[in-house]
């Protein structure tokens, strides 16, 4: 599993001109289902996101959870993610899981996330998003639960 990891000062989703999602402080996070990821992968996710200290304490350190800001997540389905355009100028998408393996992985995902006391807002899968966001920082983690960078 696959998550870019955006710390925001406010971010939304709308379908359709519909907004289904929306935040004020916290994580804009895409999330890339992969061939082959299970139960574990989104507890690695899980426990990532809701750990990561890049929120500054009093001396101007990221030493700051989401919790300790009282900060939510935005969670967006982004099956590009898994894109690999190592070779030729097209991304192959075939190493993403199939939506029916993926969908069940993402909702597994959020309730982690609810479970360790966050609030999660989320896109809509399998359509087309207009996300927005302010990055705040920037700051921006890249997050792969089978490998390291």
């Amino acid at each position: 599993m696959r998550a870019v990891i955006q710390r925001v000062t406010s971010s939304s989703v709308k379908v359709n001109n519909e907004s289904v999602g929306e935040i004020k402080q916290g994580f804009m996070c895409l999330i890339g289902v992969m061939d082959g990821d299970a139960e574990a992968d989104c507890q690695y996710i899980a426990k990532k996101i809701a750990g990561l200290r890049v929120f500054e304490d009093a001396e101007d350190k990221m030493n700051l959870s989401l919790k300790d800001v009282g900060g939510s997540v935005l969670l967006v389905s982004q099956f590009t993610l898994a894109g690999d355009a190592r070779k030729g100028n097209r991304p192959s998408f075939s190493t993403a899981a199939r939506p029916e393996i993926a969908e069940p992985l993402f909702e597994k995902l959020k309730a982690m996330i609810l479970e360790s006391g966050i609030p999660v807002e989320t896109g809509r899968f399998r359509t087309h998003m207009e996300v927005s966001l302010v990055n705040d920082g920037p700051v921006t983690i890249l997050l792969d639960s089978r490998r390291e960078f």
